[in-house]
């Protein structure tokens, strides 16, 4: 009898498992056939277009245009790149191309600055971060492309061209004419304050970034008999650039540990990174200097310095981009910028949307009305941005804010940074002497 029942209990669990495969493979084959369906309507709609559109359509302008539609779906970060934005996007991790000097973005289909490059001709006309593009040499810009109006505003040396901008709390559109120039972006750049204190600014990260990093820190050493007593990072409108840089520059100043983590789909998404003992700077006070044009590589440097208590991060809210995005080439010379991971913290934050927290809150000195110079626009404003992952572990205490307390020592950020800074060291000498 008992053999019988066990019969039994097989069959029915035999049967129940010949099912769930049925309903399983039934499902797949009913998405499947409900794929070819839609690729069935978009050849149909193709073949329309080429046989009954009342003029002759090239065909790669179709096929190039239903790309464009598809990729707009996505986040705000993907695109598709013809063989000519291809081309420009490389120019861009080399530091060198000719253009004005702007980084943009792109909300509710108006192209937003998210900060002018420093000494660059956009810089230098006075472009400001938040400004929104309205028209570029007359041509509106609304609902334009992302990297057709980058390739708009880039071209040869010594052309000018004129944009008209809206900036929140100005009446009238204001329009700058800008001399194009061959943008060769420094991204390091080094001074030694009150002969003690280093400072370095990183412009954006760059195939060379961390190594130029590397060398501006020894000059500065020798500059000071081989010691510094301390040192202030600017990453202030810093737009971002290549992860492995990023990682580079945060390996100087942590000696172990992880520094960003990153998680896909795909196997290949996920990737940790963590420091290396050899080549770490010397543990002197660290002050991280951020705003909200701080976006993606330099809210890493930022979140890996402040989740290590390696260094004080000092200034406003950075942006919030907290994505990967790959450049994947394509057999025609054209190529596609896909988000393919979010990336995190070493304690499990994410940083899409929310941004990076300072520490020590202390926004710009301005003269006009703070409405009338706020940046519109942050990663949580865009258009099908990613929502902020749920924290993979506890998020860090919320920084107390504080009041309001820019070239060198007319800075009130960088003077507030320089002010830590010799107190931290004032406290230290007392200490020893103690």
């Amino acid at each position: 009898m008992f053999k019988v029942k066990q019969l039994i209990s097989s069959i029915f669990f035999l049967f129940i498992f010949c099912l769930s495969v049925t309903f399983f493979n039934s499902y797949a084959l009913a998405n499947e056939e409900n794929d070819y369906k839609n690729l069935e309507i978009f050849t149909d709609v193709l073949s329309l277009v080429r046989a009954s559109y009342v003029e002759d359509v090239d065909m790669d302008d179709l096929i190039y245009g239903a790309i464009r539609g598809m990729l707009n779906t996505l986040d705000p970060h993907s695109s598709f790149l013809t063989p000519e934005m291809y081309e420009d996007m490389q120019a861009d991790t080399h530091g060198e191309f000719g253009g004005l000097g702007i980084e943009i973005t792109v909300k509710d289909g108006d192209l937003i600055i998210v900060s002018p490059i420093e000494d660059t001709p956009a810089d230098a006309a006075g472009i400001q971060a938040g400004d929104q593009i309205i028209k570029i040499n007359g041509k509106v810009t609304r609902d334009l492309e992302i990297m057709e109006a980058v390739r708009m505003m880039r071209g040869p040396k010594g052309e000018a061209i004129t944009i008209s901008v809206r900036r929140h709390g100005v009446d009238d559109f204001l329009d700058f004419t800008i001399v194009r120039d061959i943008i060769k972006i420094q991204s390091v750049k080094s001074d030694l304050l009150q002969g003690h204190y280093g400072y370095i600014r990183v412009s954006q990260f760059q195939d060379r970034t961390g190594h130029d990093l590397r060398e501006h820190l020894e000059l500065l050493r020798q500059d000071n008999a081989g010691q510094l007593k301390g040192m202030i990072l600017d990453l202030r409108n810093n737009p971002g650039g290549l992860l492995d840089q990023a990682v580079a520059v945060a390996d100087l100043f942590l000696n172990n540990g992880l520094i960003v983590y990153t998680e896909g789909r795909e196997a290949a998404a996920q990737m940790t990174f963590s420091a290396q003992e050899d080549g770490t700077e010397p543990e002197y006070p660290l002050i991280v200097l951020i705003n909200g044009g701080s976006a993606s590589a330099a809210e890493i440097v930022a979140g890996a310095l402040q989740d290590h208590s390696r260094a004080v991060i000092l200034g406003e809210q950075s942006f919030g981009k907290g994505s990967v995005q790959t450049i994947i080439p394509l057999d025609d010379n054209s190529g596609l910028r896909l988000t393919t991971a979010r990336y995190f913290t070493p304690s499990g934050r994410s940083i899409q949307v929310r941004g990076i927290s300072p520490d020590i809150v202390v926004p710009a000195l301005i003269t006009a009305q703070p409405e009338d110079t706020e940046i519109l626009v942050r990663e949580e404003d865009l258009e099908n941005h990613f929502k902020s992952s749920v924290e993979k572990r506890p998020e860090q205490d919320k920084k107390e804010s504080e009041g309001v307390v820019r070239e060198k020592l007319e800075d009130n950020q960088l003077l507030r940074a320089l002010d830590l800074l010799k107190g931290i060291n004032i406290l230290q000498s007392e200490r020893q002497a103690a």
